[in-house]
């Protein structure tokens, strides 16, 4: 099969990460509604749910797009993957544009779908430290939860061994998995995208941003994600095929 453009792979992955940010990001913002609504705090079940949205985006997008795009869905796993030779650096600027605008997209979805509740009291599901959270403790963190993502891409979607089929559904019940550890603290993002978005709309429409933040919600998945790849490879050695678009179905992401 031809691999399409990098145009058409780029709105596919605007699309992908469009999809994830109102998915996942509305089902947090909707659960921000309900609690702030009945005063109640959000409880376990309550991220479980947020989790499960992630998890199911992610799969649906793995299968969707993973064939043609890879897809990343997420600039940290783009970074890593070039950082360590299996994805071209002249077409990471051209995968983040996308990533980025399609975050944007996805978060305007959700006040489609929530109207301003989902901003003012929903907060667009934007990424937050908890209050008992420190900074650089938030970037280790949110470094940890890239790790652990990217460690899974490079066994299951990457590494030529892996059976391929299973990848998506991996790969989504560990973003799930690691949401429901973090979420917490870091709000769990491990995903640039994923808060440029929610934090670009929210802002615009009046909500409540905390733009000292952000670096957090880049450094930490940058530096998890970097760091997971190069140590699967150093694991596997020489036993890790070295892919691009034309030939991987699952560099994937959140």
């Amino acid at each position: 099969m031809e691999t399409p453009s990098l145009f058409k792979r780029c709105v596919a992955e605007g699309i992908g990460t469009a999809l994830l940010v109102l998915i996942g990001a509305g089902t947090a913002a909707f659960n921000g509604i309900l609690t702030s609504s009945n005063n109640e705090p959000t409880s376990l079940a309550d991220i479980g749910v947020i989790s499960f949205a992630f998890a199911i985006v992610v799969m649906a997008m793995i299968y969707t797009i993973g064939k043609f795009t890879g897809c990343h869905i997420n600039p940290a796993v783009t970074v890593a993957l070039a950082s360590t030779g299996h994805f071209p650096w002249k077409e990471v600027p051209s995968y983040l544009f996308a990533q980025c605008v399609g975050g944007v997209l996805g978060a305007f979805g959700i006040v489609v779908v929530l109207g301003m509740d989902g901003v003012l009291l929903g907060n667009l599901g934007a990424t937050v430290l908890a209050p008992t959270t420190g900074y650089i403790q938030g970037i280790v963190i949110e470094a940890i939860a890239a790790f652990i993502l990217m460690f899974v891409i490079m066994g299951i979607g990457v590494d030529s061994r892996a059976p391929k089929e299973w990848g998506g559904l991996i790969i989504g019940l560990t973003v799930g998995g690691i949401i429901m550890l973090v979420a917490g603290s870091t709000g769990a993002s491990f995903n640039p995208a994923r808060t440029f978005g929610p934090y670009v709309v929210d802002s615009i429409l009046g909500g409540n941003i905390n733009w000292i933040q952000l670096p957090i919600y880049i450094i930490g998945p940058l530096m998890g994600a970097i760091a997971a790849a190069f140590t699967y490879g150093l694991i596997a050695s020489s036993r890790v095929s070295v892919v691009s678009n034309e030939t991987s179905q699952n560099e994937v992401v959140k």
